[in-house]
């Protein structure tokens, strides 16, 4: 897995790729931590090229928005295909995380 990140205006972009799994979720929280720490508490996570996602990385991502929520902070989640897709429709997770197609309509449901 590998991470990339960017930034528009408050909002910071984090592009992903690869396999999140067991190994390497953490390393998602970590980085979430490093934002919050730093006072950026928008962020996105664009899933369009992670080919894998299992429960260990689904419940990184549930922690992070959990944490962002506490400053008042959103998490949104763009570009979610395929078999990533179907592990969020059966965990049912697909209405507990703000999704959406892509990163310009999820940088205006931030409202800033």
């Amino acid at each position: 897995m590998e991470i990339s990140s960017r930034s528009n205006g408050d909002i910071v972009i984090l592009d992903i790729s690869g396999e999140i799994d067991l190994y390497n979720a953490p390393e998602i929280k970590d980085i979430i931590g490093s934002l919050i720490d730093q006072k950026k508490y928008n962020v996105i996570i664009n899933l369009k090229e992670v080919t894998y996602i299992d429960s260990s990385g689904i419940g990184a991502l549930i922690s992070s928005l959990s944490n962002l929520k506490k400053y008042q902070g959103g998490l949104k989640i763009i570009n979610v295909f395929a078999s990533v897709k179907k592990v969020f429709e059966l965990t049912k997770l697909t209405s507990f995380f703000d999704i959406h197609e892509s990163e310009e309509e999820a940088i205006k449901a931030f409202g800033i």
